[in-house]
């Protein structure tokens, strides 16, 4: 048989430790490794029952008191005790804590009928990409329960009103008790009868059918952030599902959809994009129309520029969201554009030009073609002049 692990060492605490921490910790252990939460895992039930026992004997001041000075010993009969006896232990506060967590069972400081706070609403809104680098305001339509006006939140028929649950007795929640290789074991759950509210509605309201609440068509305006990003959320607070037993209101998601730009890619807060230049410009330099999120802006080419050149516009990109004064960059990618459907004229001019300077063979010789290009400048005026013509 395999030894036993020392009970600290198995809630993952000091010897010191407070009535509290040690609380804590099982609470924390049992969650863990719940059978409810890993259903068919030996494992996780022999871990589980490890927990309970040594929960059971360091939550104990006169067990723990023994079990400091004799270890193990003295519960397992060998110090003439007969063992421990681990049945009776009564484990429904932290139970009762562990199901609220796993199913929502109520809150656990106020019991299994105290205020909730109601569930999130979620939905999409489509914006275009430039009003989500700037920003927007936008008006949304969602499904908004208020309260019913004929019974005001009550659910109950007029002149009626919710009773107190009999199955709970008005609590909540409901405890049961089974049988566990420890003895007797109490676990605490929601009540079914009324869903932990520790009320029951024999009559309902027939306007909203016992809910409290009818569900209308409402429109609201909502400020969209500038630099907000594809799948990102505005919330609105207050305005998702009604809490249950005075709890407040969830809160609405709006999540948004951003609109696909041709012209532009987006990377957090840079944008990316492609200039397309003719072979002259390329070669002598000069000035090029580029678009960007603000509008056009003329930018002057350097004389020799290759394709595939990267320039960076600084404060083109997108606002911070985190500070609407910081911008991100513009990023563009220079490509030489290839003419297609040469004139006759053209293509001769592009072979002379290829012949004076030297073509492939001259520029893996390293030659300079900066004299021929000096010698020919009345030629290259016109070879710029035709391109540009095209």
């Amino acid at each position: 048989m395999a030894e036993k692990r020392d009970y600290y060492e198995v809630l993952g605490v000091s010897k010191t430790a407070t009535d509290d921490e040690i609380k804590k910790a099982f609470r924390q252990t049992a969650k863990k490794y719940h059978p409810d939460m890993h259903p068919d895992d030996p494992e996780c039930e022999a871990k589980f029952k490890e927990a309970q026992e040594a929960y059971a004997v360091l939550s104990d001041a006169e067990k723990r008191k023994q079990y400091d000075q004799f270890g193990h010993a003295a519960f397992d009969g060998s110090m003439g005790g007969g063992g421990f006896d681990f049945s009776g232990m009564d484990f429904s506060d932290i139970f009762g804590d562990i199901f609220g967590d796993f199913f929502g069972g109520g809150s656990r400081r106020g019991g299994g009928n105290g205020p909730q706070k109601g569930a999130n609403i979620r939905i999409s809104l489509r914006i275009s990409f430039e009003e989500a680098v700037f920003g927007c305001e936008k008006e949304i339509e969602f499904s908004y329960k208020q309260e019913c006006s004929n019974c005001h939140g009550t659910g109950a028929k007029p002149g009626t009103s919710p009773e107190t649950c009999t199955k709970c007795g008005g609590k909540g929640k409901v405890v049961y008790s089974t049988q566990s290789l420890f003895g007797m074991m109490q676990n605490v759950q929601t009540c079914p009868e009324c869903q932990g509210s520790g009320k029951v509605i024999r009559e309902k309201c027939p306007n909203c059918y016992g809910s409290g609440y009818i569900a209308t068509k409402t429109k609201k305006k909502v400020e969209i952030p500038a630099g907000i990003d594809n799948g990102q959320c505005v919330r609105v607070r207050d305005y998702g599902e009604p809490g249950k037993n005075g709890g407040p209101r969830g809160d609405l998601l709006v999540e948004v959809i951003v609109a696909n730009n041709p012209a532009f890619e987006r990377q957090d807060v840079n944008i990316f994009s492609n200039a397309y230049i003719s072979y002259a410009i390329a070669a002598l330099g000069g000035d090029i129309r580029i678009k960007t999120v603000d509008g056009d802006i003329i930018y002057t080419v350097a004389p020799g520029t290759q394709t595939g050149t990267r320039i960076r516009l600084k404060g083109k990109g997108v606002p911070s969201l985190r500070n609407k004064n910081v911008r991100g960059d513009h990023y563009v990618t220079l490509i030489i554009s290839t003419p297609t459907n040469l004139s006759k004229e053209a293509k001769e001019l592009l072979r002379q030009f290829d012949e004076i300077t030297g073509g492939s063979l001259t520029q893996e010789k390293g030659a300079d073609s900066s004299v021929k290009h000096e010698k020919k400048k009345g030629f290259m005026d016109k070879l710029k002049e035709s391109l540009d013509d095209l």
